[in-house]
This record gives C-alpha cells, sequence and structure tokens, in this order.
C-alpha cells in the first residue's frame, strides 16, 4: 500500500530515506489524480523493499506541495538522496512510470 506522506514526515520518510521515493501529489476533487491512484498502488506493492511509493494530498499538506512548485496535478516527483532526479506531471500511462523507476533504482 502506498505510504500517506504528510507536511510532518516528509523529512523523515522522503528527505531522509536512502532509497529512492516516488511521491504522488494528488487531491481528492481531481479527476486524473483519481484516475492514477490505482497505478501508484499497484506500483507501491510490486516495488516493496526496492523504492517508498507514496501519495501527498496538496489541499492537507500545503507546505511541501509550495516547497516543491507544485502548480499543476497529478505530479509525481521522484526524490533520491533528497534531491528530486525525475518528475512526471500528469496522468500517465503505468508504463512510463515503471521506467522513471527502473531508471532511478
Amino acid at each position: 500500500m502506498a505510504l500517506e506522506l504528510t507536511d510532518a514526515n516528509f523529512q523523515t520518510t522522503v528527505l531522509d530515506s536512502d532509497k529512492l521515493t516516488v511521491v504522488d501529489f494528488w487531491a481528492e476533487w481531481c479527476g486524473p489524480c483519481r484516475a492514477i491512484g490505482p497505478v501508484i498502488e499497484e506500483l507501491a506493492k510490486e516495488y516493496d523493499g526496492k523504492a517508498n511509493i507514496g501519495k501527498l494530498n496538496v489541499d492537507n499538506n500545503p507546505n511541501v506541495s509550495v516547497n516543491y512548485g507544485i502548480t499543476s496535478i497529478p505530479a509525481i516527483l521522484f526524490i533520491k538522496g533528497g534531491k528530486v532526479v525525475d518528475k512526471q506531471i500528469g496522468a500517465v500511462p503505468k508504463s512510463v512510470l515503471e521506467k522513471k523507476i527502473q531508471a532511478h533504482l
């Protein structure tokens, strides 16, 4: 299951992690976010132990969203070693996200 990321746990769960972390910035009211939600859950299962996959609700966690300049969602950031190594804006097929994950594992 995808991690629930928040302003409170972002530093320890994402930035301090030595693993690649995939962060899905989303909101309840966003149609494309709801469409990509099941893909994020599938990736969380498939990459369990290899990468951290999580979701951050932008409405409930404005600080992280502002820090990363998130202006449109879904926005998916790939973070490793505390730095953004890749990103994807908008809903895309699972294969696109898998390629990006593989490239940074």
